[in-house]
């Protein structure tokens, strides 16, 4: 446990302008197969436990790994969007440690001859002090491996082991097939280190996105990432002692993770002590990280090649078929739809955030206009997927259907408030934008006479206000406009009907 000492943490501004922080990730990327990596067990998240298993994932005596090629391909399509060089042989090695959610007892993974090596992908920061600052993150290697299965700790108070009445092991997980992209130390970040580590992972959960690879679902664990942090003082031109903070689990824990870790090891510089190599719990609740195991002795995990797998040899041919298969990357996307939708960089960053960018695209292809798509997924459609407690993307509603909302709003036949009335129909389930139209009368009432004779009736029946006009208040025409709206249940242009009211109080 912390000392007194360590515990105590200095103000971040402080804490950066005394030290330079250094920061690298490890990612680790549950791909998206069919089956798991060395068997046809199906790699679906879920499932009931230990009934996605066969004697190869559960390691029985006698049984054989085969390797599936699509993970192989899925590997190499990330190493080529990271701009990897695509080692010509390498193969896999046997990791053996002792733990109960590892069925054979050691892991098949890749050690000194990883598949996809030296690459780098540039990232850019979209909001706060840093905004539009790029940085560019150097990556040491992605390699291939298996996953682990899962360990439940049944009892206690924190889902851990220590304090658990029992532990219960799933076995579903082991064997999925998992790709760790590591970094390089990122050096030069100073006080942006928090808001690079999140602007990395990201980019990185696009780009993954983007390839097809996986669904990277961070709060499933399909992506998850150990975030090493160490200070070192200004000027001293020395790397400081790493901590290594595991398997965070979303964007802003991943921020926050360094921003603690930062204030914590400050203190303990401050305070004449030296920082603790180890791992590190993150607390979602709390924000702060808690010591895991001591990584002050070298672990020996007493690598050796895997005698059951032959070596890795992807032909050149494959490689290129697979890089001329890359679609465009997320950050090129990105500006390519900026620019042609017209729109700033920090309306693009709201599209992202919202996770909206597919959705926008797909509506301005069906007719609407880049303005209108982004008023309506970003407003009234976030608002609702909010309320709901649904991504926006799961809204039973389709991007064409927004589109023919937009241009029934453009045409003069819907209202805004008319259009959300429609919005809420099709989400219910009652059809096509013309079907909710015309079977909730929604259509703007577009009768002069009828706009007319609604018109009248609001001046009567508000005779105070009507003299306020003619005194030359225009401003209190709106409260006859609002009038009229109630009374045609919306269904009224609002712009003639302020019109026509002031054509009526105003005429010489």
């Amino acid at each position: 446990m912390p000392s007194s000492t360590t515990a105590r943490l200095v103000p971040y501004d402080e804490a950066v302008s005394e030290y330079e922080p250094l920061i690298g990730l490890e990612t680790h990327v549950e791909l998206g197969t069919v089956t798991k990596l060395f068997c046809g067990c199906p790699a679906a998240f879920g499932g009931e436990p230990n009934t996605h298993t066969c004697p190869v994932c559960l390691g029985l005596p006698g049984s054989l790994p085969v390797p599936s090629r699509a993970a192989i391909e899925y590997t190499i399509r990330i190493g080529l969007a990271l701009n990897c060089s695509i080692a010509d042989w390498c193969r896999f090695a046997r990791k053996n440690y002792f733990y109960p959610d590892m069925p054979k007892n050691f892991q098949i993974s890749q050690y000194d001859e990883p598949l996809c090596t030296d690459g780098w992908l540039d990232v850019t920061l979209e909001e706060g002090e840093g905004a539009g600052r790029t940085f560019r993150v150097g990556i040491e290697r992605v390699h291939l491996e298996e996953d682990t299965g899962k360990s439940q700790h049944m009892g206690g108070a924190t889902g851990r082991i220590h304090g658990a009445d029992y532990s219960l092991v799933d076995y579903n997980r082991a064997g999925i097939p998992l790709v760790e992209i590591v970094t390089k130390p990122v050096e030069g970040t100073g006080a942006l280190a928090p808001d690079v580590a999140h602007a990395y992972v990201a980019e990185l959960r696009d780009l993954l996105r983007a390839l097809g690879v996986s669904d990277v679902r961070m709060e499933e664990g399909s992506l998850r990432c150990d975030v090493n942090t160490s200070l070192s003082p200004r000027g001293s031109g020395r790397w400081g002692t790493r901590t290594e903070t595991k398997n965070v689990n979303s964007l802003r824990s991943v921020e926050r993770a360094v921003h603690y870790e930062i204030e914590r090891q400050a203190a303990v510089l401050d305070a004449g002590e030296r920082v603790v190599q180890e791992t590190r719990h993150f607390h979602e609740d709390s924000g702060i990280t808690t010591p895991g195991r001591s990584k002050e002795e070298a672990q020996d995990y007493r690598y050796f090649p895997e005698p059951d797998l032959v070596p890795l040899a992807p032909a050149r041919d494959w490689v290129e078929q697979i890089r001329a298969g890359l679609p465009e990357l997320p950050s090129a996307r990105r500006a390519r739809l900026q620019r042609e939708w017209g729109i700033s960089a920090a309306e693009m960053t709201n599209i992202r955030n919202a996770g909206a960018i597919d959705l926008v695209e797909q509506t301005v292809a069906a007719g609407a206009s880049p303005a209108d798509a982004g008023k309506w997924w970003l407003n009234e459609l976030a608002r609702r997927a909010n309320d709901s407690g649904t991504e926006l993307t799961s809204l039973p509603i389709t991007p064409a259907d927004v589109a023919r909302v937009a241009g029934l709003v453009a045409s003069g036949t819907l209202n805004d408030q008319l259009a959300r009335q429609v919005i809420e129909g099709v989400l219910a389930g009652e059809g096509t934008p013309d079907d909710v139209v015309t079977a909730r009368g929604l259509a703007v009432v577009s009768d002069e006479g009828a706009l007319g004779a609604a018109v009248d009736e609001a001046i009567a029946a508000n005779p105070e206000v009507a003299d306020k006009i003619r005194g030359g208040k225009i401003a209190a025409a709106g409260a006859l406009v609002g009038a009229v709206m109630k009374a045609t249940r919306g269904q009224a242009d609002a712009a003639r009907v302020r019109e026509l009211i002031l054509a009526r109080l105003t005429e010489s």
